[in-house]
């Protein structure tokens, strides 16, 4: 069995598909049936149509009789539809330090609760300076606060990690 994959997968039509038997289908779906490749293309002709490979990995190979041009807009409409209705999703980061004041850490909370209900994933960083590092605790009561803050609509998809002069974690929508 064979598989077409051309460049950015080709549309395979008349001469251009490899086997010599093709299962047929028409225009309005129906099944005609197995033929030669030479007489299916030649049934397509008559009609003023194309033959065209749409299931190659099945035994024998299916293609039907279509216009080719209306069968490319048609498959680029569709390609176009799917990448329109496609989520994309951010990683957010918010960063705190360990000497934070409740209302800035209020403030930060609200973007972070904000970019979760906008279906982001949020990076959390704690960074710290010189002799911060003698506090690594600090840090990590933060991240858990805001964990624990967030609970009701997301959670944490990485833990808490130490890294560098960072302890971060990742968080994530409850429906992700």
């Amino acid at each position: 069995m064979k598989t077409i994959k051309n460049e950015k997968d080709k549309i395979v039509k008349n001469e251009e598909i490899p086997y010599n038997e093709v299962r047929v289908i028409d225009e309005d779906g129906k099944a005609i049936g197995v033929m030669s490749k030479s007489a299916a293309i030649e049934l397509a002709r008559t009609r003023e149509m194309d033959l065209i490979l749409v299931a190659p990995n099945t035994q024998p190979p299916v293609a039907r009789i279509l216009d080719y041009g209306k069968y490319k807009y048609e498959i680029a409409k569709r390609e176009q539809k799917a990448k329109r209705n496609q989520k994309i999703i951010e990683v957010k980061e918010m960063k705190f330090r360990i000497g934070i004041n409740e209302h800035d850490y209020q403030t930060k909370l609200k973007h972070i609760r904000r970019f979760i209900q906008e279906g982001n994933k949020v990076k959390v960083t704690v960074m710290f300076r010189g002799r911060e590092l003698a506090f690594t605790e600090k840090g990590k009561e933060i991240l858990d606060r805001i964990a624990k803050d967030i609970s009701d609509i997301g959670n944490v998809e990485k833990e808490a990690k130490f890294e560098g002069r960072d302890m971060w974690m990742v968080v994530k929508p409850k429906n992700l």
